[in-house]
This record gives C-alpha cells, structure tokens and sequence, in this order.
C-alpha cells in the first residue's frame, strides 16, 4: 500500500520538575494513504503526544516524521480534540468555517463549503446557533464538521467522543466513518477503547505503557461499512480478546 506518513525512530523526551520524562522511544510507523489507524493503549503511554508531532505542535528529540503530500491543500493535518474547542462567540457555521477563513477564503465560498458540512452532520437547523446551545453530542458533530470543511490530507482524532454517553457515541461513530467513507482522508484516531477500535480502524496499532514504543499492530479484517451486527460475530470477538491479552500486560505494567 501506499505510504502517507512515515515515522522513524521517534523518540521524545520532557523535563517536568522531577526530571526527565521519556514519552515515546523508538516508534516506527507507516501509515497508508486513505487509510483510518486507530492507536490505541494504556493510559500516559504518548499516544496524544504522537498525534501532537504529526500536526507539528511538538518537535521530537530525535527521529523524524514525513507527510507525503497529495497536492496543495493548505490543510495539512487537522486535529480533533474530546474537548470541544469551539469559539463561544461564534455560531455553529462560524465556528466550521474558522480554518477556511483563515486560509482567506470570501464569506460567501466559506459559508457555502461549511454549510456543506453541517448538513452531513445533521446540524442543518442548527447553523445559527451557539456552542452554549448545543449539546456535547452536537458540539462534537460541529468539531468533526470543521476538521473535513478544512479539507486536510491527515485527519487527527484524540479520544473525540470520549465524554459522550454511549449512545451518543455509536452514532457519532457511525456519521464519522459515513463521511470519511466519502473522501478516504488518512486518519490517526487514538482511543481507549477495543471495541472502538474495532469498530472504526483498518488497522489497530498497540503501544506499550510508557515509553511507549509500537507493541503489535493488528489487521482488522471485517468489511466496510461496518455495521453493528457485527460486534456478534466470532471474528470480532475473538480480535477483541486477542487485543485485550495484549493490552492487559501494558496495562499492569503502567500501574507498578
């Protein structure tokens, strides 16, 4: 498959006040063009500081990060956060069209290409409202709809619907991949969560408990679209334990 972003020997280091902290060691990576990655592992273990080096927001101590370019797009990578980030003083469409007026596009093509999107996310009767009345399901549907209006080429997701109810969660699941299905931007979705990952990934990267390094990177070999049903099937499940059994020992390890 083709290569979109390649990562070598990163390794990143922090000084908090006790002394030096080892985030990540080692990590080599390729993630595929078109590709959705879920990153998933125990808590602390530098998955969201992984995401931060792809967007370029930390530099690593050594190692380096290549994005392949696909042609001019302004947008490199878009970041996701599970806190929403929304301007409060901006309504809905405002807010989804934030990065596209940044880029300095007229009002009216940045309205056109956010009204767009806020429709995809079921927010249509909604693109006059305020962050503070919506709900956290919608605030995250505003977030999601902003990251693809940008048009990026990577998509980085950390634990976006973390602080959402579970329904409310397999439904934003369900729209996210709708719409990625649709343009197959390359995406680095971290998550907590197997089934999750499962439920959303091509491939499933494990890392180890900190300094996390790449454990195991597992195929998830279930047909798209992905549809609910298939959490009862035995190649489901038996991904899922052989997940687990992986993951539990990073999991112990980080709480010695």
């Amino acid at each position: 498959m083709d290569p979109k972003i390649v990562m070598k020997g990163i390794h990143m280091e922090y000084y908090p006040l006790q002394g030096k902290l080892i985030a990540l060691e080692g990590v080599d990576l390729e993630i595929y063009r078109g590709e959705f990655l879920c990153i998933l592992g125990p808590s602390g273990c530098g998955k969201s500081t992984l995401l931060r080096l792809v967007a370029r927001l930390l530099k690593p101590t050594s190692g380096e990060i290549n994005i392949l370019r696909d042609g001019q797009s302004p947008f490199l990578a878009t970041l996701v956060f599970q806190e929403y980030a929304l301007f409060p003083w901006r309504s809905v469409l405002d807010n989804v069209a934030f990065g596209l007026e940044m880029d300095g596009q007229s009002k009216s093509e940045r309205h056109e290409v956010a009204q767009r999107f806020i429709e995809k996310v079921g927010l249509k009767e909604f693109s006059h409202a305020y962050p503070h009345q919506l709900s956290g399901g919608m605030k995250q549907r505003v977030g999601i709809a902003r990251a693809f209006a940008s048009d990026p080429e990577v998509l980085l997701m950390d634990e976006p619907f973390g602080a959402l109810d579970a329904q409310t969660r397999m439904i934003l699941q369900d729209e996210l991949v709708r719409i990625w299905e649709e343009s197959r931007k390359t995406v680095i979705y971290v998550t907590h969560s197997i089934d999750e990952s499962i439920y959303l990934g091509d491939r499933i990267v494990l890392m180890t408990s900190r300094p996390g390094k790449v454990k195991e990177v597992f195929l998830v070999d279930l047909p798209r679209p992905r549809k609910i049903e298939m959490k009862g099937w035995p190649i489901y499940s038996e991904l899922s334990l052989r997940i687990w059994d992986s993951l539990k020992e990073e999991v112990e390890r980080s709480s010695l």
